[in-house]
């Protein structure tokens, strides 16, 4: 299969989208399609041995319209310019000839009042042309769409302006076509501050890199040309270029422009990097862990760009009402122009001015294109935020949700083992026994034996390794220290010696029922005592579950592969409606059905690991935590939140509620418009030129409306009220 992006000039509204859609589908081998109407862009996977792109082109020809190859958007720009060319001269010449009118003629005249009345020459022919101006990009199209079959606002527009000119109303008819060019133009500078907010995200990174060599000579090249494993030098102030481990040096970093993290972090050796970042204090030395092309940044903004091609359930419902809309409202056109002659007595041209004036009203686009805008917006704002959502319909769908299932193991805690006690025993003192465990663990890689030795590391206990080390699979290690035999192990490894005694063994289950891991230490006359290990529940953890409550989850439930002991104690302390613990990976999805039999609502599940990925793709909104979040969850996933911050969770519902209100805002704005004016029509009380300031002005109400989710808001962290 083969993936091929396409500019398609002429391709802003629905029925331009429907048109390609019919002629697309007349070809073999064609496996999807996707247009992103604000981008004028055609996505289109085929198979080679059965289509072409000459085929492709000559398709979209049939729609009357035409296809490039995309590229970086020169096409529109030129487009844009010669618009506000056209419109600027279409407003001009009509305040020339309006002013004049009315010095010469005065305003009742001018407003059309006396339309029978001579009118000079030049003030018609200054009319004539306004139209002519703000219509020129206008009447191609619609005649395209007259050829196809397939009427549309331009086709509208063009026969609302050619009738009103017809019929005398210079003003009425100039009106229409520069105040539609003006609507055309401004909603592309509204729709284009929606896209830029999405193409900010590439400008984060420098164009290039300073390398320092093996010889230790620095220099600059292009990002593009660094490779894997190179090391460059970053200075207090300056963008990383490129994602990476830090190698040497510490500095605090900003990584709000990735992240959305707020607070700057502190980075220092073996600590990971993101191009677009602000380097603090510090200088860094960073050796490059991953491409520009395979960053973090570059795969946000592959995701974000796939993800606008998406459409979400509002913008598809309004799409397949606009297709039913246009056609019934042209019936009603036609039914004012006939029925009032016929049977009420009316004049034929009274009947036509108020059938162009339904003309005007009929087009959709304002209510087309206000969904898009918002989906695009929210998207934008999401990234800010470090959230990256992957398509229109995963921006509504968590403002579905009542339940919502988290893994436990880096989500609810941070998935990092630390020692929580020491509890030495037999005259043993806590800094002899964590000396004995970390030379007991000095060759081990086990996560139990790493946060042993890192507490040694903090405590400043220094130990060497054990003498005769030998590791024991399953059941834990024994070697000489301090001359004499240890050994370090489970609670069955001290089960399996025999030594264990009441005493001893009511701690332990003590210690297991409150969800810590224990070792024990001991030799061969007795136990020396245990360390008490646990997985550090997030400190975010209790506050962002009682805040998902306030929004009305019902259900916030654990999912983990470990003991109901252990499970238990963490729902406790995190405030965890329900648990499920001892889970495999198959299960987790078993689980996710079952909540959605008793749920209210949408279920989400939030995880991070591989084994969380089935339970992701089986729920209605799976959420990667993408910081320390595995490739596959992450793509499995329809919301990675970027950094590991559980306050996103919360952030993420009511962006989508917000989204989904202004949507329906826009859609009712936009419906509620038509109505006063068809009304209006009905009783011969609306003039083209009101139609087309009220059709204007509500269409960029409801872009402007749609922008305010590009606002920075902060996270309940940052101080927003609950």
């Amino acid at each position: 299969m083969n993936r091929e992006n396409y500019y398609i000039d002429g391709m802003d509204c629905a029925e331009e989208v429907g048109a390609l859609e019919k002629e697309l589908a007349k070809l073999k081998g064609i496996d999807s399609t996707a247009f992103d109407v604000l981008r004028s862009r055609m996505s289109v996977t085929y198979d080679e041995t059965q289509t072409s792109d000459q085929a492709i082109r000559k398709a979209v020809a049939q729609a009357g319209l035409r296809a490039d190859k995309w590229s970086s958007g020169h096409e529109e720009k030129q487009t844009d310019k010669g618009r506000v060319i056209a419109m600027a001269i279409s407003g001009g010449l009509l305040f020339i000839a309006f002013v004049s009118q009315v010095i010469l003629y005065g305003w009742n005249h001018a407003l059309g009042g006396e339309s029978d009345s001579k009118t000079s020459w030049w003030i018609v022919a200054a009319y004539v042309i306004s139209a002519i101006a703000g219509a020129w990009f206008v009447v191609p199209r619609a005649l395209k769409s007259a050829r196809a079959f397939r009427p549309d606002m331009n086709l509208l527009m063009t026969v609302a302006v050619i009738g009103a000119l017809a019929i005398g109303e210079w003003f009425e008819g100039a009106s229409v076509a520069f105040l539609f060019a003006a609507s055309l133009a401004l909603e592309r500078w509204s729709v284009g501050r929606a896209r830029r907010a999405v193409e900010a995200l590439m400008t984060l990174t420098p164009a290039e890199a300073r390398i320092r060599n093996a010889e230790g000579k620095e220099y600059f090249a292009p990002v593009g040309d660094v490779g894997i494993g190179a090391t460059i030098i970053v200075l207090p102030g300056e963008r990383f270029p490129l994602d990476g481990k830090v190698k040497s040096g510490s500095s605090w970093v900003d990584q709000s422009p990735v992240t959305g993290e707020s607070v700057p972090v502190s980075r220092e050796q073996g600590d990971e990097v993101f191009a677009g970042s602000i380097n603090g204090d510090g200088a860094l030395e960073v050796e490059i862990a991953r491409a520009a092309s395979e960053g973090l940044l570059a795969k946000v903004g592959r995701m974000v760009e796939e993800a606008r091609l998406n459409k979400s359930g509002h913008e598809k419902w309004v799409e397949g009402f606009a297709r039913v809309y246009t056609p019934i409202v042209l019936l009603l056109a036609a039914a004012f122009l006939i029925f009032p002659p016929l049977f009420l007595g009316h004049t034929w041209s009274a009947s036509f001015y108020n059938a162009l004036v339904m003309l005007v009203i009929a087009c959709p686009c304002a209510l087309v294109i206000s969904t898009p805008v918002s989906v695009v917006a929210a998207l934008a704002s999401a990234a800010s935020h470090g959230v990256l959502i992957k398509g229109g319909v995963h921006v509504e769908s968590p403002a579905k949700l009542s339940t919502i299932a988290l893994d436990k193991t880096g989500t609810i805690t941070q998935g990092r083992l630390v020692v929580a006690d020491v509890m030495p025993m037999s005259g043993h003192n806590e800094h002899e026994l964590v000396q004995i465990a970390a030379a007991l663990e000095q060759r081990s890689t086990h996560p139990l034996a790493l946060a042993i030795l890192r507490y040694a590391a903090v405590q400043q206990v220094e130990a060497e390794p054990a003498v005769n080390l030998l590791n024991l699979p399953g059941k834990g290690a024994q070697g000489e220290v301090f001359g004499r035999m240890h050994w370090i192990g489970s609670h069955r490894f001290l089960e399996e010696r025999g030594q264990e005694t009441p005493d001893v063994h009511e701690q332990l289950v003590r210690v297991a029922a409150n969800g810590s891991s224990v070792v024990i230490i001991g030799n061969d006359e007795h136990v020396c005592g245990f360390l008490s290990l646990s997985d550090q529940i997030n400190p975010d953890a209790r506050a962002v579950v009682a805040e998902l409550h306030s929004l009305g989850i019902t259900c916030v439930a654990m999912l983990t592969g470990d003991n109901r002991p252990t499970a238990e104690a963490i729902a406790r302390e995190a405030g965890i409606d329900e648990i499920y613990p001892e889970l495999l990976p198959e299960d987790k999805s078993k689980v996710i059905a079952e909540l959605f039999r008793t749920s209210s609502g949408g279920v989400a599940m939030v995880g991070d690991g591989v084994n969380d990925a089935p339970a992701m793709a089986s729920a209605t909104v799976g959420i990667a935590m993408g910081g320390n979040g595995t490739d596959v969850a992450i793509e499995t996933s329809d919301i990675v939140l970027m950094t590991d911050n559980l306050q996103r969770i919360p952030w993420v519902i009511r962006h989508a509620r917000r989204t989904v209100a202004i949507i329906r805002q826009n859609i009712f704005l936009a419906l509620a418009s038509k109505g006063v004016f068809i009304a209006l029509a009905a009783v011969g009380m609306a003039t083209l030129w009101m139609a087309i300031v009220a059709d204007m002005g509500v269409s960029l109400l409801a872009v402007f409306n749609a922008l305010r989710l590009l606002k920075k808001t902060p996270t309940m962290k940052e101080g927003e009220p609950k």
